[in-house]
């Protein structure tokens, strides 16, 4: 189905399913322990076999020697594999470095031997017992020290609209300021792990995984095989938050281990190398520049970022959200990638608007008091309805001004003392703060394949992975919509690389690009019924598990057992419309006078998001959001050492996160908005919009609270303790 034009009425639009707070069909399954996710499979036939990984100690140079006897010797072990004996290996597109790395080492516990024994512990013990000789050589891993040797001159692929020196010269009102935001890891609660398994020349592998039909033509990239000879399967993802959207070490190693002991073979990540060998997102200096008029109408604006990954990488894009969030007729942005020796950078949720929202949207709190103005009546004032740098070009749908509007309403912000550090509370003192949230919203090709089982029951089968999103309750719900039949007369299948390929979880996308392909299918679908029952089918309407057209009406499963498989593919709407999503995010913290501890007591996102196709997992999505936020603000920082080149607390006692105790009430609010030129649903995401910008909001309220302005998150007590006000 080719989406080419606004969609008009269609089945979806009935909302008896679609659009109602349903109970995730896959709860039951998570909280019996049942779900099986991939190193707890039981069914996986043959005699199992447990792996090991061996990291690098350096984090860049060479492996002069690895002595492998004594590991080879110890009890129970299989099989060493390491870049010597593993035989020609390639590069998955969306790799940066190898991810079976010797005798050159590219970062930090880079993985370089699995070993493969009959029991987890007997590999643990013997992967001790390897002994290798390191011949380290000098890197780079201080971004600070970069952004000195780049400087502050420009590039010749800035964004420019326009003439921002002059703009900002010229103009009575300015800011310049930097902030900075550091490395952060993904800290899913399941690790990487997979089970691999080889049928002859055939491979398949049960993994933990965002995006499947991406990884599955990684791993045959990697391996050397034909596509069609890998299948992979990745039915319930324990979190990933981008950080299992690629095909990682666990996933490569497995197979190789696989095929040199001819034995199925698990492996998991232990948590302590995750930070360090996977990717993480990368620490950003970002240096923005605002200049407006007395009236507070911004006339210029600049957003330059720094950020470092290896060699062969990418920056954050952490400018993005700049070009198209705030009016102004001249504008600058631009990205500086340093090339660090540090672990791989890539996608973490919102990557992007997540960090450069957290220092635009303080900017644009410090712009707002240097005007004399209300945080949001500011950011109002400079709301704009077209792409500013291409006035023909307007959004689809944006209620920015309604977010706002309606979350100060809602929070009370007209009780909030403009000027900092006047509320207190006994030892605390209390603040109000907030931000604007955006997040583009992306079209991407979807496929699904729907079958009627011959007795009424519908069977949905697509790629698309549920990384505790609710995935198969929407697209339960989708199917139960468009078939009218109950939602528990719907089976959903995913997974797994044999389905049709899906969009995949990442980026803002999967919910309304797959349940969009799940659509088309069900369209073919109720095609074929009409046929098969005689029917018209532009005419026919199905509900509560019948066809009916005028008097007539037969039940669904007369139609018999039919299939019909269909994909979602988009025109060019996207270029002639800007599709974004937006929200209003607004937090009151209070801060002890005597030691400087920040608690956040209320939370409030109010989010447009296009249909919401299920306000419950929506609104996990959004106060699961809201907590990384307030993480990013206030905990999250992969310390780097500077001198070796990695991550020093790479485990969950050492990188903190925010636990239950930390977290208050939180309010979510979705306005009641479709958009008809986003997909036949009418939908866009929401899981990433409910992140960015928080992080500003609670970094905001810090400072309402106390007048100490901190640019460098995460906002930690030490940052503001010496400039707190006297205690009474």
């Amino acid at each position: 189905m080719k989406f080419d034009t606004a969609a008009t009425t269609n089945p979806i639009d009935r909302l008896r399913i679609i659009g109602q707070p349903a109970d995730r069909i896959d709860g039951r399954l998570k909280t019996t322990g049942t779900a099986p996710y991939a190193y707890e499979r039981q069914d996986i036939p043959g005699d199992m076999a447990h792996a090991y990984v061996v990291v690098a100690g350096i984090a860049k140079g060479r492996i002069g020697a690895m002595t492998l006897e004594d590991a080879q010797a110890a009890p129970g072990v299989l099989a060493i594999v390491t870049a010597a004996n593993a035989g020609e290996l390639g590069q998955g597109k969306m790799n940066t470095a190898r991810l079976l790395g010797g005798p050159h080492v590219e970062h930090y516990h880079q993985a370089i031997a699995v070993v493969v024994a009959e029991s987890f512990e007997q590999a643990r013990e013997a992967a001790q017992a390897i002994r290798v000789t390191w011949l380290p050589e000098e890197g780079n891993y201080d971004l600070a020290a970069a952004r000195t040797a780049m400087g502050d001159a420009g590039q010749e692929d800035d964004t420019r609209v326009g003439d921002f020196e002059a703009g900002f010269a010229s103009a009575p009102v300015q800011l310049d300021a930097t902030y900075t935001t550091p490395d952060q890891t993904h800290a899913m609660m399941e690790p990487h792990a997979t089970i691999a398994a080889w049928d002859g020349g055939s491979l398949t592998v049960w993994c933990s995984n965002q995006m499947v039909a991406w990884t599955r033509g990684d791993l045959a990239l990697t391996l050397g095989l034909e596509k069609e000879k890998v299948r992979l399967v990745s039915p319930y993802v324990g979190g990933g938050f981008g950080g299992k959207l690629f095909l990682r070490a666990d996933t490569v190693l497995a197979a190789l281990a696989a095929r040199a002991t001819g034995r199925p073979v698990k492996l998991a990540l232990p948590r302590p190398l995750i930070a360090n060998n996977t990717t993480h997102r990368p620490a950003t200096i970002q240096r923005i520049r605002i200049g407006a008029g007395r009236d507070g109408r911004i006339a210029a604006i600049a957003h330059e970022s720094w950020s470092g990954n290896l060699k062969g990488g990418d920056p954050e894009t952490a400018v993005d959200q700049t070009k198209l969030l705030y009016a102004g007729a001249h504008r600058l942005t631009g990205l500086r990638l340093a090339e660090l020796d540090l672990p791989e950078g890539n996608s973490m949720r919102a990557p992007g608007e997540a960090p450069g929202m957290m220092a635009l949207e303080i900017a644009m709190d410090e712009m707002a008091e240097k005007l004399g103005m209300d945080p949001v009546e500011f950011r109002i004032l400079n709301d704009t309805q077209v792409d500013p740098a291409d006035p023909s070009r307007p959004f689809s749908q944006r209620q920015l001004v309604e977010c706002l509007r309606r979350g100060a309403e809602r929070f009370g912000w007209s009780r909030r003392q403009a000027r900092p550090g006047q509320v207190r509370e006994g030892s605390w003192l209390v603040g109000f703060g907030m931000a604007a949230g955006f997040r583009n919203n992306l079209q991407t090709k979807s496929a699904a394949r729907v079958r009627l089982d011959g007795d009424g029951g519908v069977i949905v089968e697509t790629d698309m992975t549920d990384i505790g999103t609710g995935s198969y309750t929407i697209l339960a719900q989708t199917a139960a919509e468009m078939m009218g039949v109950a939602l528990d007369r719907v089976a959903v299948r995913l997974g797994d690389s044999d389905f049709p390929a899906s969009a995949g979880s990442g980026g803002q996308w999967g919910a309304n690009n797959s349940t969009a392909g799940v659509y088309a299918a069900c369209v073919k679908l109720r095609e074929a019924v009409a046929q098969a029952l005689g029917f018209n089918a532009s005419d026919a309407v199905f509900e509560d598990g019948e066809v009916r057209l005028g008097n007539r009406a037969v039940p669904l499963a007369e139609a018999g057992a039919l299939s019909a498989e269909d994909r979602i593919e988009y025109g060019d709407l996207a270029k002639r419309y800007q599709q974004s999503t937006f929200a209003g995010h607004f937090v009151e913290v209070a801060v002890d006078a005597a030691t400087g501890e920040v608690r956040v007591r209320r939370m409030l996102a109010v989010c447009a998001a296009g249909r919401i196709l299920n306000p419950k997992t929506a609104r996990s999505q959004v106060i699961g959001a809201m907590t990384m936020g307030v993480g990013a603000a206030l905990m999250e920082e992969l310390a780097v050492d500077t001198s070796r080149g990695f991550f020093v607390n790479h485990d969950l006692a050492g990188y903190e996160v925010p636990v239950h105790a930390d977290i208050p009430h939180q309010e979510v609010i979705f306005l009641d908005e479709t958009d008809p030129l986003s997909s036949p649903m009418k939908a866009k995401g929401v899981g990433e919009l409910g992140l960015c910008g928080v992080g500003a909001a609670v970094a905001n309220a810090v400072y309402n609270a106390t007048g100490v302005r901190v640019r460098d998150y995460p906002v930690t007590l030490d940052k503001h303790l010496a400039r707190l006000p006297a205690v009474a």
